[in-house]
């Protein structure tokens, strides 16, 4: 029987070479976080947001939240803890530096899951792996996940290429680009027809 999938928003990174927190930047109106939480929301009925303990003030009180409680850097001290806090659950997780993203990429994800591998990862158009941040984690992945933190590898991407796991081509590939520089943010900005 397949775990029960909620939806994972992760905004816990640094944000060091956009020299602002991305999961605030509104390329849609509303801080990026909100974007993403909403979409997922649409879609999803348990949606929660992943970040770290200072970034609490900066994101309303009305949504749920998983704070980050596991050890370890980047985006799998997000994963982990929702693990955590949910270990029968699967994770739809998406990355905040996502601003193009929507819900056709989302619901293509969601269509394509095989829920008896250890993940569903949609294949970066860039270097044709699995996007690790674009992907529907299974309990026995967030399992292997766990298990290379702990010999020390924080690489999620890393974990999936030695997992069992299921690579979609997305249709909707475009929206896979990441915007991780305000080089990037003003590309994302101008492919969405923002001034």
């Amino acid at each position: 029987m397949a775990a029960p999938l909620k939806g994972l928003i992760l905004c816990g990174g640094r944000s060091t070479r956009m020299q602002q927190d991305k999961s605030l930047i509104a390329y849609h109106g509303v801080p990026q976080w909100q974007y993403l939480y909403e979409l997922v929301q649409s879609i999803l009925p348990e949606v929660y947001v992943s970040c770290r303990e200072d970034q609490r003030e900066n994101l309303r009180a009305d949504i749920d939240l998983i704070t980050d409680s596991v050890e370890g850097g980047g985006p799998s001290a997000g994963l982990l803890s929702a693990n955590k806090a949910f270990p029968e659950a699967a994770w739809l997780v998406l990355a905040v530096d996502l601003p193009l993203i929507s819900a056709q990429s989302v619901n293509y994800l969601i269509a394509q899951r095989q829920p008896e591998k250890d993940a569903t990862s949609l294949i970066s158009p860039v270097n044709h792996l699995p996007e690790p941040l674009i992907a529907i984690w299974e309990p026995s992945g967030l399992k292997k996940l766990w298990q290379n933190v702990m010999d020390g590898r924080n690489c999620p991407r890393k974990t999936l290429l030695n997992a069992d796991i299921h690579q979609v081509e997305n249709p909707f590939s475009a929206e896979h680009f990441n915007a991780n520089t305000p080089d990037e943010m003003k590309e994302a900005g101008a492919r969405l027809g923002l001034k």
